[in-house]
């Protein structure tokens, strides 16, 4: 029977080298991360400030796998992706309404 592994969600604080990383989990436990062969053949990139996904042995609780990068949406901390959102649609309101007065005064 297969090992059973723990998932849990990350944050990528630093980078090592060989494709290693710190990752502090949401539980606020600090891993060591590697990154998954589909991952690496995917050529997807891990930068320090990344939420991942990260497979964790039962037996080895210091080491995971990373298998999965988040974007701000899929993550739990769905907060902050949705004031950057918020900010950025008042930002289009304005420029559609600047552009709106542009077309008037050339009238």
């Amino acid at each position: 029977m297969k090992e059973q592994k723990w998932i849990h969600e990350g944050l990528i604080t630093e980078s090592l080298p060989n494709g290693m990383f710190r990752v502090r989990l949401d539980n606020e436990d600090l891993i060591l991360g590697y990154v998954s062969g589909k991952i690496r053949r995917s050529f997807i990139r891990i930068l320090p400030g990344d939420r991942v996904k990260v497979e964790v042995s039962r037996y080895d609780s210091t080491k995971g796998r990373i298998i999965y990068r988040l974007r701000n949406k899929d993550s739990k901390d769905k907060k902050d992706s949705k004031d950057k959102k918020d900010s950025k649609d008042n930002k289009d309101s304005k420029d559609n309404k600047d552009s709106k007065d542009n077309k008037d005064s050339k009238d």
